[in-house]
Order: C-alpha cells, then structure tokens, then sequence
C-alpha cells in the first residue's frame, strides 16, 4: 500500500502528465498537420527542430527551458511583466518540461495518422460541394483521431516518466516538482529507502504499460479505419 505522501507524488504525477498532453496537444497537431501536408522552404529544418528532444540530452533541454523561463528570460521576463508569474520551480514548469519531451512523439504519431487518410475521400467530400473545413472536420479529423488519441496517450505515457529536463528546469520540490521519477531517485539516495523505490517502480511501470498498450491499440484502430477508408472507394 502507497503512503499519503507517495499518493500525493502519483497525483502530482498525473497532474503533471495530463497538463503536459493538454497544453502540447494542439501544437503537436498543428506541427503533425505541416509537416504531413506543407510544402515550404525549411520543412527538413522544422522537422529536425520538432524532434531535437530526443536526441539532445535531457539536461541540456532543462538548462534550455531555464534560460527561456528566467526571469530575465525571453518567455519568463515577458509571463512576469504581463501577469507577475513565474513557472520556475512549480509543477507547471515541470508540465511545460514534460511536454517539450512528450512533443516529438506526439508529433510523430499524428502525422502519421495525418498521412494515413486517403486523399481521395477528400478529394471525393469535395466535388460533392463540401469545403476545406467541412472536408476536414467530416472526413480527415475522424479518420485521423485514433491516431492522434494515440499520439497523446503515449506522449503521457513519455511525460510521465520525464526526469533529466524536470529536474533541471523546476528543481526536486516535494508536493510541487517532485513526480514519480524524481521521487525514485530521491528514494536511492537516503539509507532504507528500497521498500519506496519498489512501490514507486511498481505504479510507474503499471501506469506506462497501460500508457503504451492503450496506444497501440488506438494506432492500430487509425490504420483499420484508413483501411476501410480506402476500400470504400
């Protein structure tokens, strides 16, 4: 049985993990949908920027993020003018961090799923008299949300066990930065603390599975319903 305070890491865990998927999901999508359907100069260049978090070491995307959020920073001096906040050691710091890992996958995912959908039905919903939105909301985002549900299961899954970016960027700050991986670290380190790791490990390992399992399953419904799409026609 988890203590109070190794359930108040998983719900912090959790927290940390959706708010990441939240907040990156619709860039990810925006990024999935340019890169699968643009044609622009620098397209090489983005993508390579899209997936650099996997990668650059860990750290060096935390030390990244601190510079941008300071205080004296592009993004943290422009957050304390305008609202007088700060992300810096704070869970949300730690879901932009998540996210910025999670980011890549996600991306992947859903232009893959993107790619997926038979241009032809497009192509077809459109002599029929429907326009770009109405094409896109009745036939390309429905054959395409298996996939992109897929991309922000397993970018929670991914934020979920973030750590060499969290901990560079918001610190190891009980009951504000300290998620599931920081927390089995931080158990290595004192005398005893094996019997913690383990129930941590535990929850962890059952969380991402389950992640990653609920994602394959999702990705395969995208390629059966691009399949049925195509045999349509």
């Amino acid at each position: 049985m988890l203590s109070g305070e190794e359930w108040e890491i998983v719900r912090l865990s959790l927290l940390v993990g959706g708010t990441a998927v939240a907040l990156t999901l619709p860039v990810a999508f925006a990024l999935a949908w340019l890169l699968a359907r643009g044609r622009f100069p620098g397209k090489v260049l983005l993508d390579g920027i899209v997936h650099l978090p996997l990668v650059l070491p860990p750290v060096v995307t935390g030390w990244l993020l601190l510079l941008a959020f300071a205080p004296t920073g592009p993004i943290g001096g422009w957050l304390q003018d305008w609202f007088g906040a700060s992300v810096l050691f704070r869970w949300t710091g730690a879901a932009i961090a998540a996210g910025v890992m999670a980011l890549p996958l996600m991306v992947r995912a859903i232009r893959l799923s993107i790619e997926g959908v038979d241009r032809r039905l497009e192509a077809a919903a459109a002599t029929l008299g429907a326009g770009r939105g109405r094409v896109f909301a009745t036939v390309t985002l429905p054959l395409a949300v298996p996939g992109i549900l897929a991309g922000a299961v397993l970018g929670f899954a991914r934020a979920l066990g973030e750590f060499g970016a969290t901990i560079t960027f918001v610190s190891n700050i009980p009951g504000e930065t300290r998620t599931l991986p920081i927390a089995i670290y931080s158990a290595l380190q004192i005398p005893g603390g094996d019997s913690i790791v383990l129930r941590l490990a535990i929850v962890s390992v059952v969380l991402s599975l389950a992640a990653l399992i609920l994602s394959e399953w999702l990705a395969r419904r995208s390629g059966q319903g691009a399949g049925r799409g195509g045999h349509v026609l």
